[in-house]
């Protein structure tokens, strides 16, 4: 039998990438590494040391800065031959700096139209920013990244909508992905029609050593215990600096207990919530670890989790800001 070589780690990852987009139910596309120019300057690239001496047709002179504007396209002749609700994926490279050697590797992933198959049962919903920060984060996860570390910060780059997208940081500089619906003014020059939801993420950004399983939860076979969690907050403070605070309490907790299942589930404003304020919902699972909780330790483990977000957030429970 003759020995295959061994896949190295960013091989592997790109693989990974594939296999877990195409999960989520989006097809993939191999395009181009080349672009036109405008489209190329348009999504952060153009530098001169990226233009083609030679280029395979006229129009495709420089090398592609982002993933994006081939799916794109490829979305506009999709559409054009009667396909309205679909999600389109390319993992491979860019060329995103001012020389050949700036090279990385990305996955990037665009939906159009409705979310979900058509039915009866249910309306449908149009795909939105939040679509493709769900398929951003189940990327990261699926690499092994730290997706529960990543902190999203708006806007994203130019060629987003400005109210619609944001970055992915691991950290205040490492801009791991990005997100959001694609600016209107980008996908009419690439002769598409809106509105386009999208995500870009650079798979050499995530940290080495990404993928290794994560641990499971303590408490084997013992049934967690859920609990909601209403905060009354300001109204400009983003619900994942709350989500935050509660994630760095697991195993922090008294006795413990390991926390999942972290989850927004409401954002409130209106009455019974003070002017500049929002209520945020939030459902928590707590795992006992070798046996069954008691009344006082649920008590206690969700007064910790209160003075963790109002230490770290500065929220309060809605019950206790309404007396």
């Amino acid at each position: 039998a003759v020995a295959r070589p061994a896949l190295d780690a960013a091989r592997r990852r790109v693989r990974r990438a594939r296999r877990a987009l195409a999960a989520r139910g989006l097809h993939e596309c191999v395009t181009w590494s080349f672009i036109e120019a405008p489209h190329a300057r348009r999504f952060g690239g153009g530098a001169d040391a990226l233009r083609l001496a030679n280029p395979i047709a006229s129009a495709l002179t420089d090398m592609r800065p982002s993933l994006l504007p081939n799916l794109v396209a490829a979305a506009a002749r999709n559409r054009a031959r009667g396909h309205a609700d679909f999600g389109l994926f390319e993992v491979g490279p860019i060329y995103a700096g001012d020389a050949p050697a700036d090279q990385r590797t990305a996955a990037a992933g665009i939906r159009c139209g409705a979310n979900g198959p058509r039915h009866w049962l249910t309306a449908p919903r149009a795909t939105d920013a939040f679509d493709a920060k769900a398929d951003a984060l189940a990327l990261a996860a699926a690499l092994g990244g730290p997706a529960d570390s990543l902190r999203a910060a708006a806007p994203g780059p130019a060629w987003f909508h400005p109210g619609q997208s944001a970055e992915l940081r691991l950290g205040p500089r490492n801009a791991v992905a990005h997100f959001g619906m694609l600016h209107p003014r980008a996908v009419e020059a690439l002769g598409a029609a809106g509105p386009i939801a999208a995500f870009e993420l650079f798979l050499d950004r995530l940290p080495p050593g990404s993928g290794k399983p994560r641990p499971s939860p303590p408490g084997g076979d013992l049934q967690p215990v859920r609990r909601d969690f209403a905060f009354v907050v300001d109204a400009a403070l983003p619900a994942e600096d709350l989500l935050r605070a509660i994630r760095g309490l697991s195993g922090k907790l008294p006795g413990r207990l390991a926390l999942s299942d972290i989850a927004l589930f409401d954002d409130y404003r209106g009455p019974g919530v003070a002017e500049g304020k929002k209520s945020l919902a939030v459902s928590v699972a707590i795992h006992p670890r070798d046996r069954t909780l008691t009344d006082d330790e649920i008590q206690a483990a969700a007064n910790a989790i209160a003075a963790r977000v109002g230490k770290a957030a500065g929220g309060v429970l809605r019950e206790t800001a309404a007396r």
